[in-house]
Protein backbone atom coordinates (compact mmCIF):
# COMPACT_ATOMS: atom_id res chain seq x y z
CA UNK A 1 0.00 0.00 0.00
CA UNK A 2 1.53 3.20 -1.01
CA UNK A 3 2.42 5.97 2.05
CA UNK A 4 0.41 8.81 2.25
CA UNK A 5 2.63 12.06 1.75
CA UNK A 6 1.22 15.50 2.54
CA UNK A 7 2.52 18.30 0.29
CA UNK A 8 5.23 20.29 1.93
CA UNK A 9 6.21 23.00 -0.35
CA UNK A 10 9.96 23.00 1.46
CA UNK A 11 9.81 19.46 0.21
CA UNK A 12 9.93 19.04 -3.05
CA UNK A 13 9.63 15.06 -3.18
CA UNK A 14 6.13 15.46 -1.65
CA UNK A 15 4.66 17.79 -4.87
CA UNK A 16 6.51 14.93 -6.79
CA UNK A 17 4.02 12.29 -4.93
CA UNK A 18 1.16 14.28 -6.33
CA UNK A 19 2.27 15.11 -9.99
CA UNK A 20 4.70 11.75 -10.84
CA UNK A 21 2.53 9.90 -13.76
CA UNK A 22 6.08 7.82 -14.75
CA UNK A 23 5.46 6.41 -11.06
CA UNK A 24 1.40 5.49 -11.48
CA UNK A 25 2.41 4.32 -14.87
CA UNK A 26 4.70 1.62 -13.57
CA UNK A 27 2.66 0.94 -10.36
CA UNK A 28 6.05 1.93 -8.05
CA UNK A 29 4.46 3.23 -4.70
CA UNK A 30 6.08 5.14 -1.54
CA UNK A 31 6.96 3.13 1.19
CA UNK A 32 8.82 5.14 3.34
CA UNK A 33 10.03 9.01 2.86
CA UNK A 34 12.19 10.93 4.53
CA UNK A 35 14.54 13.83 3.36
CA UNK A 36 17.25 12.33 1.76
CA UNK A 37 15.45 8.66 1.84
CA UNK A 38 13.19 7.37 -0.08
CA UNK A 39 12.11 3.54 -0.02
CA UNK A 40 9.79 2.83 -3.35
CA UNK A 41 8.05 -0.90 -4.73
CA UNK A 42 7.29 -1.95 -7.95
CA UNK A 43 5.30 -5.30 -9.06
CA UNK A 44 6.87 -6.97 -11.77
CA UNK A 45 4.15 -7.70 -14.43
CA UNK A 46 4.08 -9.70 -17.17
CA UNK A 47 4.74 -6.48 -19.42
CA UNK A 48 7.60 -5.57 -18.25
CA UNK A 49 9.75 -9.02 -19.24
CA UNK A 50 12.24 -9.07 -22.19
CA UNK A 51 12.55 -11.98 -24.59
CA UNK A 52 14.45 -14.11 -21.97
CA UNK A 53 11.45 -13.46 -19.21
CA UNK A 54 13.49 -11.35 -17.31
CA UNK A 55 12.66 -7.99 -15.73
CA UNK A 56 13.95 -5.74 -18.37
CA UNK A 57 16.87 -3.75 -17.00
CA UNK A 58 15.48 -0.39 -18.28
CA UNK A 59 12.67 -0.93 -15.94
CA UNK A 60 14.80 -2.04 -12.86
CA UNK A 61 16.82 1.18 -13.80
CA UNK A 62 13.51 3.44 -14.13
CA UNK A 63 12.00 1.91 -10.32
CA UNK A 64 16.22 3.05 -8.84
CA UNK A 65 15.75 6.37 -10.75
CA UNK A 66 12.62 7.09 -9.63
CA UNK A 67 13.37 6.24 -5.76
CA UNK A 68 16.59 8.57 -6.44
CA UNK A 69 14.68 11.36 -7.35
CA UNK A 70 12.34 11.35 -4.15
CA UNK A 71 15.74 11.22 -1.93
CA UNK A 72 17.21 13.94 -3.71
CA UNK A 73 14.63 16.03 -3.75
CA UNK A 74 15.02 16.80 -0.44
CA UNK A 75 14.03 20.61 0.04
CA UNK A 76 12.40 23.31 -1.96
CA UNK A 77 14.98 23.50 -4.45
CA UNK A 78 14.16 21.17 -8.03
CA UNK A 79 16.66 18.61 -8.08
CA UNK A 80 17.49 16.55 -11.43
CA UNK A 81 19.95 13.29 -12.06
CA UNK A 82 23.40 14.57 -13.85
CA UNK A 83 24.46 11.28 -14.19
CA UNK A 84 23.60 7.54 -13.52
CA UNK A 85 25.36 4.34 -13.13
CA UNK A 86 23.49 0.81 -12.54
CA UNK A 87 25.17 -2.58 -11.45
CA UNK A 88 22.66 -5.62 -12.44
CA UNK A 89 23.12 -8.48 -10.07
CA UNK A 90 20.53 -10.73 -10.10
CA UNK A 91 17.78 -11.71 -12.85
CA UNK A 92 13.78 -11.40 -11.71
CA UNK A 93 10.61 -12.37 -13.36
CA UNK A 94 6.96 -11.21 -13.56
CA UNK A 95 4.99 -11.97 -10.31
CA UNK A 96 8.05 -10.78 -7.79
CA UNK A 97 8.14 -7.40 -6.20
CA UNK A 98 11.24 -5.32 -6.30
CA UNK A 99 11.76 -2.34 -3.10
CA UNK A 100 14.42 0.07 -3.66
CA UNK A 101 15.88 2.29 -1.16
CA UNK A 102 17.30 5.05 -1.78
CA UNK A 103 20.03 7.11 0.82
CA UNK A 104 21.66 10.52 0.33
CA UNK A 105 25.78 10.13 0.66
CA UNK A 106 26.70 12.94 0.00
CA UNK A 107 25.59 16.42 -0.89
CA UNK A 108 27.13 20.22 -1.44
CA UNK A 109 26.38 23.49 -2.76
CA UNK A 110 23.86 22.09 -5.82
CA UNK A 111 25.84 18.55 -6.39
CA UNK A 112 25.02 15.12 -4.38
CA UNK A 113 25.31 11.80 -4.80
CA UNK A 114 22.92 9.18 -3.91
CA UNK A 115 22.73 5.22 -3.75
CA UNK A 116 20.00 3.33 -4.42
CA UNK A 117 19.76 -0.57 -3.60
CA UNK A 118 17.52 -2.87 -5.22
CA UNK A 119 16.27 -5.98 -3.80
CA UNK A 120 13.52 -8.56 -4.73
CA UNK A 121 11.03 -9.70 -1.91
CA UNK A 122 13.59 -12.63 -0.21
CA UNK A 123 15.95 -9.81 0.39
CA UNK A 124 17.99 -10.67 -2.01
CA UNK A 125 20.24 -7.55 -4.18
CA UNK A 126 18.85 -7.22 -7.64
CA UNK A 127 21.19 -4.06 -8.88
CA UNK A 128 23.02 -1.35 -6.86
CA UNK A 129 22.37 2.26 -8.47
CA UNK A 130 24.29 5.27 -8.00
CA UNK A 131 22.93 9.08 -9.10
CA UNK A 132 24.35 12.16 -9.12
CA UNK A 133 21.76 15.27 -8.77
CA UNK A 134 22.03 18.64 -9.56
CA UNK A 135 19.74 21.51 -8.03
CA UNK A 136 18.53 23.90 -10.81
CA UNK A 137 16.97 26.91 -10.64
CA UNK A 138 13.58 25.16 -11.87
CA UNK A 139 9.87 26.25 -10.33
CA UNK A 140 8.17 23.25 -8.79
CA UNK A 141 5.31 21.90 -10.25
CA UNK A 142 1.99 23.68 -9.64
CA UNK A 143 -0.53 20.96 -7.33
CA UNK A 144 -3.02 19.18 -9.62
CA UNK A 145 -6.43 20.21 -10.33
CA UNK A 146 -8.57 19.94 -6.84
CA UNK A 147 -5.67 19.37 -4.63
CA UNK A 148 -5.54 21.57 -1.78
CA UNK A 149 -2.19 23.14 -0.39
CA UNK A 150 -0.62 22.50 2.73
CA UNK A 151 -3.34 22.22 5.69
Amino acid sequence: MALQTTRDDTWLATVMAETDRAKEAFGIEIAELARGRAVLTMPVTDRMVNGFGITHGGLVFTLADTAFAYACNEDATVTVASGADITFAKATHAGQTLTATAERRWRSGRNGLYDVTIVDETGETVAEFRGRSFSTNRTAPAAPEGAGGPA
